[in-house]
């Protein structure tokens, strides 16, 4: 009897223990629908966002008092839109404002920090957002968001840094973002060093309508205990130019 209660409350804990947590990744495009030049729908974003009923979202291409759109302060305003808290890492300096990421979350950021990526080659400068999320079972998650450089010699170096960083970390770690590069592509080899990304299910992301390339990812550290619940790219054409990457995942 005493067997049987040790194995029932020790499943009762592993139960209770885990949790599965709803992240998404998306590159918004500063909110322009690509079917309408110059039109801002911030709406339809914080939409997919509510209706993906995501925990955790990492979004790239977030616009901060910028006139093209329209002066918005967008990272606070998804995150009124959603309900979420959030945290803003800027990439770069645009007219007044700023240009860079955003990591939103419904549980609470205990812990936020923002890295400048390395930059070999002269480009338009980039970052790595990291927040540290405690879950509702207690169990604390860090959370990476980012939008990697458009020339190689560049992501190469950003991932190194990234798998440099990652290793420091004992905690499940998540990777989300653009990172500009193809499956089979040097840089995402690089992070497939200290990551795992589903091979199963993973489909392209890009352009919004008949899409052809697989460039936004959702990635777990390989010291995550974790199972894949769902892997899936969202049909929705309308908002960005890219379409959003939502996964499923739970941790033990």
């Amino acid at each position: 009897m005493k067997t049987f209660l040790t194995i029932f409350f020790t499943f009762c804990f592993m139960v209770i223990s885990a949790q599965t947590v709803r992240i998404l990744t998306y590159n918004i495009h500063h909110a322009n629908p690509p079917s309408k030049p110059g039109f801002i729908d911030l709406k339809a974003i914080a939409k997919v966002i509510n209706d993906a009923k995501a925990d955790v979202v990492g979004i790239q291409e977030v616009d901060i008092k910028v006139s093209r759109s329209e002066m918005q302060n967008q990272a606070e305003l998804l995150a009124e839109l959603t309900g979420m808290d959030y945290y803003f890492s800027k990439g770069i300096n645009l007219e007044k404002g700023y240009y860079g990421t955003l990591i939103l979350s419904k549980h609470k950021i205990v812990g936020k920090r923002r890295y400048d990526l390395p930059m070999p080659v002269k480009s338009e400068n980039r970052s790595l957002a990291i927040v540290d999320v405690a879950l509702p079972n207690g169990k604390v998650i860090s959370v990476a968001n980012t939008h990697l450089d458009l020339k190689e010699e560049n992501r190469i170096e950003q991932v190194e840094y990234i798998n440099e960083t990652v290793d420091l970390y004992s905690r499940p770690f998540i990777l989300l973002g653009d990172l500009n590069a193809k499956p089979d592509s040097k840089p995402i080899q690089i992070l497939e060093e200290q990551f795992v990304r589903n091979t199963k299910t993973n489909k392209p992301t890009s352009p919004n309508v008949n899409p052809r390339n697989e460039i936004d990812y959702i990635m777990l550290s390989k010291n995550s205990k974790f199972s894949w619940i769902k892997y899936e790219v969202i049909s929705e054409e309308y908002a960005s130019d890219h379409l959003p990457l939502l996964a499923e995942i739970e941790f033990e």
